[in-house]
């Protein structure tokens, strides 16, 4: 979690981290441009938190007319707010818009569903395979070998898809630019980015902006997508 004091703060964080979702309070919204803030950042879900009276009808209107994922009373939801954060993140979010992904990369198998689940599991680039085989107790080479069984994509491919996947969500937040997305991705430049989109998708940055993730999946398949035997 990070706590920003003001306005300004909360901008500066919004231009140098990857965020899950934003919880503002009643106080700031009052003191900040909130819809020109969600016109700049909408693929950031909002959960408004404060205590809120009757004169406050109009900012709760505004707030549902600007898609705020969630509303909680202080005093009242405490016990839950931290879980209602989790609930609208943008994990949970991608994860639950990625449920049908592995049937169609064809993970059937329980090792390669617990490494998809690892894969999505973040917001921003996936894992790398040694510290997702750390985690599931075997070797890497027998996870790469494994994940691509049956037909399946190899790992590489997959995680670096979502990482594209991952990336075309940032960028469609107006406020984010290439070099940005590239950087809290951990890619090396945003020409690494523009070239893994490109490997991926077989179109460039701009096109590839213009798709829904399931025209970049179709896409992903299509091409080079599953492993060579």
């Amino acid at each position: 979690m990070v706590a920003c004091r003001s306005v300004h703060g909360l901008e500066r964080v919004l231009g140098e981290q990857l965020l899950e979702a934003l919880v503002l309070g009643v106080r700031a919204v009052r003191d900040m441009d909130f819809a020109g803030l969600r016109g700049r950042y909408p693929g950031i879900p909002v959960v408004l938190y404060g205590v809120f009276k009757s004169d406050d009808a109009e900012l709760l209107l505004t707030g549902q007319r600007l898609a705020v994922a969630a509303v909680a009373i202080e005093g009242v939801d405490d016990p839950i707010v931290g879980d209602l954060v989790v609930r609208q993140s943008v994990s949970v979010r991608r994860s639950a818009a990625l449920a049908d992904v592995p049937r169609q990369l064809r993970l059937t198998e329980p090792l390669q569903r617990r490494a998809w689940d690892l894969l999505v599991a973040s917001a921003g680039r996936p894992p790398r395979t040694a510290l997702m085989a750390r985690y599931l107790g075997i070797s890497r080479e027998h996870l790469s070998r494994q994940f691509g069984a049956g037909g399946a994509p190899n790992l590489k491919r997959v995680a670096d898809l979502l990482t594209v996947l991952a990336a075309l969500a940032l960028l469609r937040n107006p406020a984010c630019r290439l070099p940005l997305a590239a950087r809290v991705l951990g890619l090396s430049t945003p020409s690494h980015l523009r070239a893994m989109t490109r490997r991926l998708t077989g179109v460039g940055m701009v096109e590839a902006l213009g798709m829904s993730d399931a025209e970049v999946l179709r896409r992903f398949l299509r091409g080079s997508g599953r492993s060579r035997r």
